[in-house]
């Protein structure tokens, strides 16, 4: 409960920081790529470049979490084979019984 609370609050605290910030920028920016060129506001461009680095991080996790569910379901197999051999171990009788 109090963890939901933090996290309201700070979504909040950060909600009135960007509306701060926007409303104290509000300047143009010429904006020359190689392939695009315009003008644009600092909000729109500092939006932008957040967008795009988190889909480029989104992208960058992938292999990842690809990797990760590989590994996975290596375990998994190993797990399954080792608890077979526990099971087939416990169910042979004993030798040395005397």
């Amino acid at each position: 409960m109090i963890k939901r609370i933090g996290l309201v609050v700070l979504v909040i605290i950060i909600l009135a920081a960007v509306i701060y910030l926007t409303a104290l920028n509000t300047g143009e920016v010429e904006l020359d790529l190689i392939f695009f060129s315009g003008t644009f506001g600092v909000t729109e461009i500092l939006v932008g470049a957040f967008v795009i680095g988190t889909i480029f991080g989104m992208l960058c996790m992938t292999a990842f979490v690809f990797r990760l569910i590989s590994e996975r379901r290596t375990l998994r197999r190993a797990l399954r084979m080792s608890e077979s051999e526990v099971s087939s171990l416990r169910n042979l009788p004993l030798a040395d019984a005397d």
